[in-house]
């Protein structure tokens, strides 16, 4: 499922990041790589606010439809 429709509050793993090479590079570069956990803390209009790690990261509608976990 795209991460904005991931429950809110509840750790999910990344399993696919489908989006061009450069995005896909600064994506990794924030932490969002196949295998991550991480924690939908907000999502509103599709734009999701995730806990990774010790952080969090604000994505906007384009980048996050393009996460999917599981």
């Amino acid at each position: 499922m795209p991460i904005k429709m991931a429950p809110i509050g509840e750790e999910v793993e990344i399993k696919r990041v489908s989006a061009d090479e450069k995005v896909k590079h600064h994506l990794e570069n924030l932490g969002i790589v196949v295998g991550q956990k991480v924690v939908v803390l907000s999502t509103v209009g599709g734009a999701v606010i995730l806990k990774v790690k010790d952080g969090r990261l604000a994505l906007d509608r384009q980048m996050s439809s393009g996460i999917f976990v599981a």
